[in-house]
């Protein structure tokens, strides 16, 4: 790491200040959000490259992050396993040990492939709502704050809304003896239409259940996922009104980036325009990067969307 990466790193309090030493007096200005990092910016290398997800806190800290988004369906030792609760002991374990070791903040858990919490056979919700308790317990024995999930299912919308509430709420129940927050992301689909969506988490009225923003899944076409960067979606709801509409009930933000002109800017999102917004609402928590796109490498991406959150937050 050059002295300039270092300077900037600093600023985001991935660096102690005990460290900076006679780089202490420069005249960095404190971002309002602390640097987690998505683990699904890692997910190419990890699903077809071979790489494991235990590497996951050793490359986060290497990267100046302070915080780790976890992604379960990256762990096949856990979800393919015939002896799932042994196997999770074991990546509570683990994934303690690894963090602790690196300094590292277990932020959230995002939880994939438990099953639709929305659908309409019974049977299936209920056993989806047990998956996830499973995940729950998870993410309070390794101090995260929150879990993530996905709300899949029915996709009409008002047998989905009352679902949904349903889930929540139990859900919801279930993490508040732990003190943990279930929170929603605007996942494409019908999780994309975000006045609904605020209505379901609304209709929950629960201080524990509320929302992820993702900077970039508006899509909500039913057919296909569609992109917003590459201009495949069909039906895009409006990025900027749509966290802004999420933000009151957000426990976590999360940087979504696809590509960079020649400044670093992301081509698609206005990034200056959502952290106006996110800091507008007094948000003061983790902002999670998370790359996916084709044209960098994960790193290369990953930096590049950290350097921009970086260099937007001194400035605002």
């Amino acid at each position: 790491m050059d002295r300039k990466e270092f300077i900037k790193l600093a600023s985001t309090g991935a660096i102690g200040m005990s460290s900076l030493g006679y780089l202490s007096c420069e005249n960095q200005k404190e971002l309002f959000f602390k640097l987690s990092l998505a683990q699904w910016s890692f997910n190419g290398s990890i699903r077809y490259g071979g790489a494991s997800p235990y590497l996951f806190a050793e490359k986060s800290k290497e990267l100046g992050f302070a915080g780790l988004e976890y992604v379960n369906q990256l762990y096949d030792d856990v979800m393919k396993s015939e002896d799932k609760y042994s196997s999770i002991k074991k990546f509570i374990s683990k994934n303690n040990e690894l963090a602790s070791d690196n300094g590292m903040e277990n932020v959230l858990i995002m939880i994939d492939e438990e099953g639709d919490l929305a659908t309409e056979d019974e049977k299936e919700r209920l056993k989806s709502i047990d998956n996830h308790k499973l995940w729950i317990d998870t993410a309070a024995e390794m101090n995260c704050s929150s879990v993530r999930l996905n709300l899949y299912g029915t996709q009409d919308v008002e047998t989905w809304k009352s679902l949904s509430i349903e889930s929540l709420s139990v859900l919801g129940e279930y993490a508040k003896g732990s003190g943990l927050n279930v929170i929603v992301e605007n996942h494409g689909r019908i999780t994309s239409n975000i006045p609904e969506l605020m209505k379901t988490i609304n209709g929950v009225n629960m201080d524990n259940v509320g929302t992820l923003p993702d900077f970039g899944n508006f899509c909500m076409a039913d057919e296909g996922y569609g992109s917003i960067f590459e201009g495949t979606c069909q039906t895009v709801y409006d990025l900027y009104n749509g966290v802004k509409e999420m933000m009151p009930k957000a426990f976590a933000v999360s940087a979504k980036s696809y590509d960079f002109d020649e400044n670093g800017n992301e081509t698609t999102i206005d990034y200056k325009k959502m952290l106006e917004i996110v800091k507008g609402f007094g948000y003061s928590g983790y902002i999670g990067v998370e790359y996916e796109g084709p044209n960098l490498s994960e790193v290369e991406g990953i930096k590049a969307t950290r350097d921009l959150l970086i260099k937007i937050g001194q400035t605002i």
